[in-house]
């Protein structure tokens, strides 16, 4: 049985065994975010995942990332951004012990209406390539592989 109880910017879902907490990512969770990402198997840091990089990044697209906490404990993340065209999803990560419980899911629902919100009409995501269960669980959302593309980068 779930019930879901809304109160102000923050939606609690209750379920008969927990009480799983979706509120917008904010500045004050990226010590211990950041923490979550270094002990999640595929999460790729770089420069780009500094206090300081994320705030400005928070800072440009308010209201677009989330945590998923149960009772105070971080237990999922996304963070979700756009350019004025198109939206990027980075570090969707679920403590393992949580996964299966529809956390990411709802995470990135929350996510993609966030962009639609602001007129993003198509998002995209970067995902390593032996990352199996993630490549999974986007195509069960929907999500598409994109073969006629390949990401190029240049370090600046």
């Amino acid at each position: 049985m779930v019930i879901l109880k809304q109160e102000s910017d923050s939606i609690q879902v209750l379920t008969e065994t927990m009480n799983i907490t979706y509120l917008p990512f904010d500045i004050q969770d990226y010590d211990e975010a950041a923490q979550f990402w270094r002990v999640t198997p595929f999460i790729g840091l770089s420069s780009a995942d500094t206090r300081e990089a994320i705030d400005k990044f928070l800072r440009r697209n308010p209201g677009c990332s989330f945590v998923a906490r149960v009772e105070q404990r971080l237990v999922g993340t996304i963070l979700m951004g756009h350019d004025g065209r198109r939206g990027y999803m980075y570090h969707l990560a679920v403590a393992e012990s949580y996964r299966g419980m529809g956390i990411a899911a709802e995470l990135v629902s929350r996510g993609l209406i966030a962009l639609r919100a602001e007129g993003i009409e198509k998002c995209h995501l970067f995902v390593y390539s032996d990352n199996l269960n993630a490549q999974s669980f986007y195509a069960h959302e929907g999500w598409q592989i994109r073969n006629d593309l390949e990401i190029m980068s240049i370090n600046l």
